[in-house]
């Protein structure tokens, strides 16, 4: 086999070595794919009332949920530096106690709570901010009811 026989026959195979190009798509017919992220953040701003009058020693507290909907909160009242009081829906009234004092809560009239994903705002887990911009952590929550 000569030198110029060996070359034609690789040249012939050359071809049927190359890759296959993709298949074209008419651009009239062509796909566009696009991607989109949804990212919601949700804000809840909480004003601060006059809370129907209950003489304190008319209320007790005892063992309060670990959450509660942030939903269900209709009105709060800043009753110390280191507790907010909540009316939530059905009439039940919680109080939710900081790990330290708060005492921009009671300067500015309203303050936020920005829930988890779950929706809930949880003790030991979330914060009230005031307006300022300040952060106070929710120790836990007592339940309060009347006294007998």
């Amino acid at each position: 086999m000569t030198l110029l026989t060996l070359v034609g026959a690789l040249l012939a195979l050359a071809p049927a070595a190359r890759p296959a190009e993709p298949p074209r798509v008419p651009e009239e017919e062509g796909l566009q794919l696009a991607q989109l992220t949804f990212r919601s953040h949700m804000v809840v701003r909480v004003q601060t009332t006059q809370l129907e009058v209950v003489p304190l020693s008319a209320l007790r507290e005892r063992k309060g949920p670990k959450c509660i909907a942030a939903g269900d909160i209709l009105a709060a009242a800043v009753v110390a530096k280191s507790s907010v009081d909540l009316v939530l829906r059905g009439s039940y009234r919680m109080r939710a106690r900081f790990a330290a004092n708060c005492p921009g809560l009671d300067y500015y009239s309203g303050f936020y709570i920005v829930p988890s994903a779950d929706g809930k705002l949880c003790s030991g887990r979330d914060v009230i901010r005031d307006r300022a911009g300040g952060e106070c952590e929710i120790d836990k929550f007592r339940q309060l009811i009347a006294r007998r």
